[in-house]
């Protein structure tokens, strides 16, 4: 059974740092891609960064700025997401997603359609 566990959520002040954690399980995490999405109240899932265990290739998001670091670690099956110079609109429920290795992700790896398999989330609430 796929698994997959998102934690490191909270609050924090505009200009504080956060870094999500998902934790993944029932599939082989070398031959997929990770991707974190966020959702916001009355707005569409969108998303922010996209990682490819099979070659470590990563995409984020233009509204990031940079702000933001996805990565893995191989050896514990968890991807993370270290998020800098957070802001009020980064507020939203902060969702990873799991999906093949075809050859579809390179060419559109932040559509949520795309992926097969989701976490159930995290809060990320950004004060100002």
């Amino acid at each position: 059974e796929v698994q997959l566990v998102e934690s490191g959520g909270g609050l924090v002040q505009a200009g504080g740092s956060l870094r999500l954690s998902c934790a993944a399980s029932g599939f082989v995490f070398d031959q997929n891609a990770i991707g974190w999405f966020r959702q916001a109240p009355g707005k569409e899932r969108e998303g922010v960064a996209a990682i490819s265990n099979s070659d470590g290739t990563t995409y984020y998001a233009d509204f990031l700025e940079g702000r933001f670091t996805i990565s893995s670690d191989h050896a514990k099956s968890t991807v993370y997401l270290q998020m800098n110079s957070l802001k009020p609109e980064d507020t939203a429920f902060y969702y990873c997603a799991t999906r093949g290795m075809s050859g579809t992700f390179y060419e559109r790896p932040l559509i949520p359609e795309k992926y097969d398999y989701w976490g159930r989330g995290t809060q990320v609430t950004v004060s100002s």
